[in-house]
């Protein structure tokens, strides 16, 4: 009879563990975070994607009572940020600011340490902001459709410049050759500063690059703007047509979105999810992102995935048929 007893005891008390540990994710969830949260960033601290992700870390802080700790891991593409977050466990308190490098690098690189489909969970989009094609002022087009000519007339004798294989630039005029057929050369630099050097000394037919670089270089007449990337024109320069006006169906976006290891709880990727949402509703918010030259938008993280799914596709097709060497 003891023994029966004893048995049952410990039945029991097995039962109530099983529960408790049935309900303790969801307690978990409920209470997350209740302490520091980690945000990867592949680019180098200083950098314009850089200070998108510390404008969001700032806020989510202020919206969780919990520090939001940017650990800045830059290299071999924005990869080795990915690669660490894909390794990291999987409780919410290691997220990822995932840029468009994150759609590139399956198609730009050999080997990478991580397969993002499978290990890199979509959490939420944050925003994004257009290139901006420039020419000097001594240059002969006026505008995108001219410069396409002016390009067909010249095979490989036009070129432009930009800061490395893969980079938005480069791949940009990629998807422009892609679609028109022009023949241009690409040539790298190892700085941003030595390209518009260079440009605005005319020693560079044009350049691409995100649309805040240059607004003030197009405004003042230093540098010629003849589209950006973007499907409508941009507010910022509303007199500048959209490439798309010139080249149906183009479209470059840079974007920026939040990501997290895969096998991260439901509950924390939603709640994340709705947090940045009400993050980037915030005005001081839309302030400062804007003047990173950022629109802000939101997308949730089925939408974002696919939308990340899509982007993949695309620069696996722009690579490719550029035949761009895999790095």
């Amino acid at each position: 009879m003891k023994l029966l007893a004893i048995a049952s005891v410990l039945a029991s008390v097995v039962a109530s563990a099983g529960v408790l540990a049935a309900q303790g994710p969801a307690t978990s969830d409920a209470a997350y975070p209740s302490r520091p949260v980690r945000l990867l960033m592949g680019p180098a601290a200083g950098g314009p994607t850089d200070a998108v992700g510390r404008v969001l870390a700032t806020r989510l802080n202020e919206i969780w009572k919990q520090p939001v700790i940017v650990e800045n891991r830059p290299g071999a593409g924005n990869t080795i940020a990915t690669a660490a977050a894909a390794k990291a466990t999987t409780d919410g308190y290691t997220l990822l600011f995932c840029p468009v490098s994150d759609a590139v690098a399956p198609s730009l690189y050999k080997q990478l340490p991580y397969d993002f489909t499978k290990e890199i969970a979509p959490v939420a989009h944050v925003g994004a902001t257009p290139n901006i094609f420039v020419v000097p002022p001594s240059s002969p087009a006026k505008t995108m459709k001219e410069w396409i000519a002016l390009a067909k007339a010249n095979p490989g004798k036009l070129n432009y410049g930009g800061q490395g294989i893969g980079q938005s630039g480069h791949l940009t005029m990629e998807l422009l050759r892609l679609l028109t057929g022009i023949d241009v050369v690409y040539v790298p630099y190892k700085s941003v500063g030595l390209v518009v050097t260079d440009l605005l000394a005319g020693r560079m037919d044009a350049q691409i690059t995100n649309l805040p670089a240059h607004v003030e270089n197009v405004r003042n007449g230093k540098l010629r703007a003849l589209g950006v990337t973007s499907p409508k024109r941009s507010p910022r320069l509303p007199e500048v047509p959209a490439i798309a006006e010139t080249v149906p169906g183009f479209e470059l976006m840079v974007w920026y979105g939040v990501c997290a290891p895969a096998g991260v709880p439901k509950p924390i990727v939603n709640k994340v999810a709705a947090d940045v949402q009400q993050a980037l509703a915030t005005p001081d918010v839309q302030k400062k992102m804007e003047g990173y030259g950022v629109d802000v938008q939101y997308m949730a993280p089925e939408r974002f995935g696919a939308y990340i799914k899509a982007e993949t596709a695309k620069w696996a097709k722009v690579i490719k048929a550029g035949g761009i060497q895999q790095q």
